[in-house]
């Protein structure tokens, strides 16, 4: 026993988070991730074949990677070491490098799992390349952002990228319906208040048994609709970051849904950026861009209404000029 808490038992009691007393035991216990570890996933061909190679695991937060990290070393007999590279600098890597060095010598691997690799510096990802290399470490990191624009191309090419999913609506409800199972009683919510419930995870596994985790410890005589449901649980902060990828995927995304004149997905993507706080204008010269580069003479009135709209919101302002680039969305998407 390494401390207090672990000697009193209070490791596995009911003061640890549902998202962590639920943490699968298994690798087929791990929903939302059938691309990688179902029979022809690229994890199951690989631990199939007998070994593991490094890896980092790329995917947004609550879907999975120090779960599956963790189940990895359990499943190949590895060693698990945990660092996070929020907190962790050179020390603490020469040590673990050092101690993984020692158990290699006892005949014991080591599974180095590095949270947030992408925290590193380019001089101390580059410490990684020689322990990977000659196998003192299997290494595997975890990142929330574009491992080519984050790490080094050294390490890259040593390390097998998998990306993983944000969790689908499916997904969700199993969480929910574990979460009911482990509480033994079912959430206080009407069928719609669910769906809103699954809604607000946004895919995002951990967030949504901590939002169960409240819900179960309510005391109500009644179940909850969306109304009371939105009042109780504070509404979640949209996961989005101006300067790195989910700038970069949402917009793309919109290019996307009007290539293939997808009005609904061009709105909700808009929605998705007006909401999270970025700049309108800086949508609307993405959507005059769009008019000349996509549409160009196929339909010359689509230049003339994306300048208008952009034209509009600098009069008009937020919010009713938003309402204008909503109209642009629309005509683009429906444009030839």
């Amino acid at each position: 026993m390494s401390n207090l808490f672990e000697a009193a038992g209070m490791d596995q009691g009911p003061l640890r988070p549902l998202a962590e007393r639920l943490r699968p035991d298994r690798l087929d216990q791990v929903i939302g991730q059938d691309h990688l570890l179902a029979e022809n996933g690229a994890i199951s061909r690989m631990l199939e074949s007998g070994r593991l190679a490094s890896l980092v695991l790329w995917g947004p937060p609550g879907s999975g990677k120090t779960t599956i990290a963790r189940l990895l070393a359990a499943h190949v007999g590895l060693h698990f070491e945990q660092l996070s590279a929020v907190f962790s600098g050179v020390a603490d890597l020469r040590k673990a490098f050092a101690a993984a060095g020692e158990r290699r010598l006892g005949g014991q691997g080591t599974l180095l799992f590095v949270d947030e690799i992408h925290r590193f510096n380019r001089s101390q990802q580059d410490g990684f390349l020689p322990y990977v290399e000659d196998g003192t470490i299997v290494l595997i990191g975890a990142t929330t952002e574009n491992p080519s624009f984050e790490l080094n191309a050294a390490l890259l090419s040593r390390c097998q990228v998998l990306v993983l999913n944000r969790l689908d609506d499916d997904a969700l409800e199993e969480l929910l319906r574990r979460a009911e199972a482990a509480a033994e009683k079912t959430l206080p919510l009407v069928e719609e208040a669910r769906v809103a419930l699954r809604v607000m995870a946004d895919g995002d596994g951990r967030f949504a048994l901590n939002l169960a985790e409240e819900l179960l410890g309510l005391s109500t005589d009644e179940p909850l609709d969306t109304a009371r449901l939105s009042q109780t649980l504070q509404r979640r902060a949209p996961v989005y970051d101006k300067a790195q990828g989910g700038h970069y995927n949402l917009i793309s995304a919109l290019h996307k849904s009007l290539r293939g004149s997808d009005v609904d997905a061009s709105l909700y993507w808009l929605s998705r950026m007006l909401t999270a706080g970025e700049q309108p204008l800086y949508i609307a010269r993405r959507l005059v861009r769009f008019a000349v580069e996509d549409i160009g003479l196929a339909d010359p009135q689509a230049l003339v209404q994306a300048n208008g709209a952009k034209d509009a919101y600098d009069f008009l302002g937020s919010p009713e000029g938003e309402l204008a680039i909503a109209q642009a969305v629309i005509y683009l998407a429906t444009a030839p």
